[in-house]
């Protein structure tokens, strides 16, 4: 006997041709292949989104051959709720798929009270991470990373942290975020001596945010370590959301965000201007920021955070214009400037 569900549950099948339209990068010197967009869970995954948006969001994004899917300890909100978000999305859509997935999760920013929560002692680090595996219902990541450098406990203690992850089977591989050059190369020489599998810095950038060309690429091409951008959008200043003002439900017009309404308001001649380029080249401008910072084959992947599958797609098409003429960087640059 059948149970009448008005609402047809079926069980997701993932699209057969999910490998046929995605490019992938090698990361670094590595034998990884990242999908050239990944699926940051930073927004929109928390208690207070929707659940099935969510679930919608990420089964769209395999069908589009998106393998990547990053998150952290306090992604949200409240701390550790996308993880457990992403545990039902296992669970329901693509913990079949487990194998085709390259999960990644974080630590180093404040997760709980007390004096062991927080930046990037051993204790905190392997703890978090139990509680992150614990939270999205696995045995093992792909890709953990250290969130950010912590400025009180010695490198080689943090390092050694994520050298006992790999070799306790809790992750296959090790990265770090925010680290300027200097760090990231102190790091480097660190786990390469240990042999341990570093092979990825996170970082932000965008056309509104450029440090990583001030050393940080020339140090991760050196060391053989790949780069994955963060906020490649500048929070979605880049993109046609702001051209008309700032809508009340985007995050400049929303409380418990990292983008105000005064820096949008700063830049919107920018973004403007911007946006004629990208009109020139046929593109949106979200997808022609996206294809500037994937220009530099560097670049290993960039993570995008949306909000709904329609989103997804549009920004997916990025990676089918990637090419700039001299002219038209001679234009952004000039505009930047």
């Amino acid at each position: 006997m059948r149970i009448d569900d008005k609402a047809n549950p079926v069980r997701y099948m993932a699209d057969e041709a999910r490998y046929d339209n995605m490019k992938y990068r090698r990361c670094g010197n590595s034998g990884i292949l990242l999908p050239l967009i990944s699926l940051g869970l930073w927004h929109n995954f928390g208690f207070i989104d929707s659940v099935h948006k969510a679930r919608n969001i990420s089964r769209k994004a395999f069908d589009l051959g998106v393998t990547h899917f990053d998150l952290a300890n306090n992604y949200g909100p409240p701390f550790g709720s996308a993880e457990e978000t992403f545990a039902i999305i296992l669970e329901k859509d693509l913990g079949y798929y487990r194998h085709e997935l390259f999960i990644s999760t974080k630590a180093g920013f404040d997760m709980w009270d007390g004096p062991y929560g927080n930046f990037g002692s051993r204790k905190y680090l392997i703890t978090s991470l139990d509680q992150s595996l614990k939270r999205m219902g696995l045995e093992y990541v792909d890709l953990f990373y250290h969130h950010r450098p912590d400025p009180y406990t010695p490198l080689e203690e943090t390092m050694l942290a994520l050298d006992q992850i790999v070799r306790s089977g809790k992750a296959i591989y090790v990265g770090i975020s925010n680290y300027d050059a200097e760090r990231t190369e102190q790091a480097s020489k660190i786990l390469d001596e240990l042999k341990t599998p570093f092979i990825i810095h996170q970082a932000r950038y965008s056309l509104f945010d450029r440090w990583v060309e001030n050393g940080l690429l020339d140090t991760l091409e050196k060391h053989g370590k790949g780069m994955i951008a963060f906020s490649p959008l500048a929070q979605g200043m880049l993109s046609d959301k702001y051209l008309d003002g700032i809508p009340e439900d985007s995050r400049a017009g929303k409380e418990m965000t990292y983008l105000d309404k005064k820096e949008v308001l700063q830049k919107i001649d920018k973004v403007k201007a911007l946006n004629g380029i990208a009109i020139s080249r046929g593109q949106k401008l979200s997808q022609m920021a996206l294809s500037w910072v994937l220009k530099d084959k560097r670049v290993s992947s960039v993570l995008i955070g949306v909000s709904s599958d329609e989103q997804l797609v549009e920004n997916v098409k990025s990676i089918n214009n990637m090419e700039f003429s001299d002219e038209e960087l001679t234009r952004i640059n000039k505009i930047l400037k």
